[in-house]
């Protein structure tokens, strides 16, 4: 009997900023495919690339365009499977609520609409942590078109603000817009929710506890759950540093994989408990005052930073495919690689540095020494990786775009977070407890 052959696999990737490029890149070393990316406009990112077909749609906004474009690469593409992906929120959003007129070309490997809407809102997000007794918080929520003036009788300024649903802030745009805001008093903030319900959002503003600390305070957790429901795998990263240009604001730069087996369990309860299916992308912080690890938000993707977990060895996107496309084994570790570190329940023990800086620069910003050691340590062992240096990409032009971009990154750091603030902000109290095994 003539067995069939394997159809070959094509991946589709929407937008054009590193977290879209990671994706590709994890796609060509999984399988040796150039993935086509599809952004609003050709960037330096995407541009020369050896492993990606870009596709420009200026339209990339209008869910019409994206629809009808996702469909006429389709037709190009006939004798292959097609996944296709988000890079942000908003563009998941766009492609869960399209999904009944891409699902039968393409795998949409999202959840539901109702259950994305509810998790990746932050006021419903909190109001789960607190009914499961996860850290969250201190939070007031804002109906930004109320009119009104919220309550934050039980804040202490400053505080943190941000809009409830990141993919309907997508849409406006106003002077000094940024992801998060650090609001330094009550008129500050007043004035804030004065210019977003002027730039036309109508929305829930979310107005938070200000935990103390440093970038070096976040942490980061991937995870991904079975079309059952049950989490699979996760992996656990300590952020070294962020990102501090308006439009970028609290990405992570920085990344130490490590593991933290008590926030994992508290998010396999959370996520096995709505039911949850794919990936789970959490941002937390932990919290110097009391030793907790808070939870954010959960985003309903592979992030921004999401090559941490790639560089691994854990390469996440095989999840996607193994499981709808080539058949998912039972154990995780023949989805992943033979060669990946795990736990008992699946997480990724491996300790690494993922960072988008030079390494003189992200040691320059990190405040503790003992992390600047470990940090020097990694990247002389080999055991860093910046996911645009990739050693297929060898165009000249490639190079010299990166080459440039990273001396600008000295720039722009020094604009946005100088040494000095970084410093300043660094907790000078207990450290993070030795057993939570954070890659110590």
């Amino acid at each position: 009997m003539t067995q069939t052959p394997q159809r070959r696999l094509q991946p589709v990737v929407l937008g054009g900023d590193i977290g879209a490029y990671s994706l590709a890149r994890a796609f060509h070393e999984a399988y040796g495919v150039r993935s086509v990316v599809v952004s609003g406009a050709s960037t330096g990112l995407v541009r020369h690339s050896r492993i990606l077909t870009h596709v420009a749609e200026p339209q990339i906004d209008d869910p019409e365009a994206i629809v009808a474009r996702l469909r006429r690469i389709a037709d190009e593409h006939t004798d292959a499977d097609l996944v296709v992906v988000g890079s942000a929120d908003w563009l998941v959003r766009m492609l869960v609520q399209h999904r009944d007129r891409l699902e039968d070309r393409y795998l949409v490997p999202y959840v539901g609409e109702e259950l994305l809407l509810r998790l990746t809102d932050k006021e419903e997000f909190g109001a789960l942590c607190a009914e499961l007794g996860l850290a969250h918080p201190t939070t007031v929520v804002h109906d930004v078109a109320s009119g009104t003036e919220p309550d934050t009788g039980g804040l202490t300024f400053p505080v943190i603000a941000k809009a409830a649903s990141t993919a309907a802030y997508h849409d406006v745009e106003f002077a000094g817009k940024k992801k998060v805001f650090l609001v330094d008093t009550r008129a500050e903030l007043l004035d804030l929710l004065g210019r977003v319900k002027d730039a036309g959002y109508v929305g829930s503003f979310v107005v938070q506890d200000y935990i103390p600390g440093d970038d070096s305070g976040m942490r980061i957790l991937t995870c991904y759950s079975d079309a059952q429901g049950k989490v699979r795998f996760s992996s656990f990263g300590h952020v070294l540093l962020e990102e501090h240009a308006p439009g970028a604001l609290g990405n992570p730069a920085a990344i130490v994989t490590g593991t933290q087996p008590e926030v994992v369990e508290q998010a396999r309860r959370l996520l096995e408990h709505v039911g949850w299916t794919g990936v789970a992308n959490f941002d937390l912080k932990y919290d110097p005052r009391d030793g907790r690890y808070v939870f954010f938000e959960l985003n309903p993707r592979l992030g921004r930073s999401n090559y941490y977990v790639t560089s691994t060895g854990a390469n996440p996107v095989k999840f996607y495919v193994h499981e709808h496309l080539r058949g998912l084994d039972a154990d995780p570790r023949a989805v992943l690689g033979p060669d990946v570190p795990l736990s008992g329940d699946g997480e990724v023990t491996t300790e690494h540095l993922y960072t988008v800086l030079p390494g003189t620069l992200l040691r320059r910003y990190v405040a503790d020494p003992g992390t600047r050691t470990r940090t020097r340590r990694l990247q002389l062992t080999r055991r860093a990786s910046n996911p645009l240096w990739y050693r297929k990409e060898w165009d000249p032009r490639r190079v010299a775009y990166l080459l440039v971009s990273q001396l600008n990154q000295y720039r722009k750091y020094a604009r946005h977070y100088p040494v000095a603030q970084s410093r300043a902000l660094a907790w000078t109290g207990p450290a993070a407890p030795q057993g939570a095994r954070e890659g110590a």
